[in-house]
């Protein structure tokens, strides 16, 4: 399998080590010959193209990593599926469903495999949490939220909603199973006018279950925390820790016909150690290999797209109020 990787921005750079520690990458093109320069100097052994145009032309290249701005994967994603080439794309699939309904067809139509980057659903503590929330470990569940918060990198050409906000919600539309029936959101824009920087979203499923994502980028710690709270009892997904999964088996009993609250220790959850973007990327050569639907195909990334647009309209009426 020869893979192409089409951007080498901060998250590109990733994706390239992990390619050429697995051995399939063909090329490399960036826009930018700074940062060709750069990675350049830093693998002096790579084949970088001159023009984009040779990544769609050249039948070597089965396969691109499409890691560029978002206003840019709509039309790279469709030129790379009608140049016969499978697509691994960061999220998100698009900015509109209406792209992402296009590229779907589009893909369906040529055979080809088109795969999205929601990387967590490759991480090997969520895949350990779904089988325990599956199992019946947590009993039925309650709600689940999400907190993604840093302090910087700042962007302009997109807010925290669709910069941060879509590693969660495919996190909890696969942990629960369904797409949310009702999204509200609301949020502040402080630094940028017209581009938030905090945004919390609500939302509430079929099921009953209620959950809401925490994204912001103007916080001053780092955090990285899901917290899923079932009847029996409640986990935590902290991805800055070196144990991952937490369970919490605090009970609730009533004394009298009042509640009472009986907490117990933490119990950490052993999971496999494995970096989820190489894991993420072996899943998308595995599905070119033996012509198989990714976990995080194009429909899998038009429900996460469903939920943003949905957010971005309650934002959006808030802001006009």
């Amino acid at each position: 399998m020869e893979v192409a990787l089409i951007g080498v921005g901060y998250w590109g750079k990733n994706i390239l080590r992990n390619l050429k520690e697995l051995g399939v990458l063909n090329c490399v093109y960036d826009s930018s010959l700074e940062r060709v320069s750069q990675i350049r100097a830093q693998y002096p052994d790579l084949n970088f193209c001159n023009s984009i145009e040779h990544v769609w032309e050249d039948p070597s290249v089965k396969a691109v990593c499409i890691a560029t701005p978002a206003s840019t994967h709509y039309s790279l994603v469709k030129r790379a599926l009608l140049s016969g080439k499978d697509v691994f794309v960061e999220k998100p699939l698009a900015l509109s469903t209406k792209e992402a309904e296009e590229l779907i067809e589009i893909a369906q139509k040529n055979e080809r495999i088109l795969m999205v980057g929601h990387i967590l659903r490759y991480h090997p503590a969520v895949l350990k949490l779904k089988e325990l929330i599956d199992g019946g470990m947590l009993g039925s569940i309650n709600y689940i939220y999400s907190n993604r918060l840093n302090i910087g990198k700042l962007r302009s050409e997109e807010n925290i909603l669709w910069s941060f906000a879509p590693h969660d919600i495919s996190v909890i539309l696969y942990l629960i199973g369904e797409e949310p029936s009702s999204v509200e959101a609301f949020g502040g824009d402080y630094v940028q006018k017209g581009i938030y920087d905090v945004t919390i979203t609500h939302l509430e499923f079929s099921k009953g279950v209620k959950g809401h994502v925490f994204v912001s980028w103007l916080h001053p710690f780092k955090e990285q925390k899901l917290v899923v709270v079932g009847s029996t009892q409640m986990a935590v997904f902290d991805d800055l820790t070196e144990e991952k999964l937490f369970l919490y088996p605090h009970k609730i009993k009533f004394e009298n016909s009042i509640p009472v609250a009986e907490k117990a220790e933490r119990v950490v959850v052993q999971v496999e150690k494995a970096e989820p973007l190489k894991e993420e990327l072996k899943h998308f050569l595995h599905c070119c290999e033996f012509r198989e639907t990714p976990w995080t195909d194009g429909n899998e990334g038009l429900r996460v797209l469903r939920v943003l647009e949905k957010a971005q309209e309650s934002l959006n009426l808030k802001g006009r109020r």
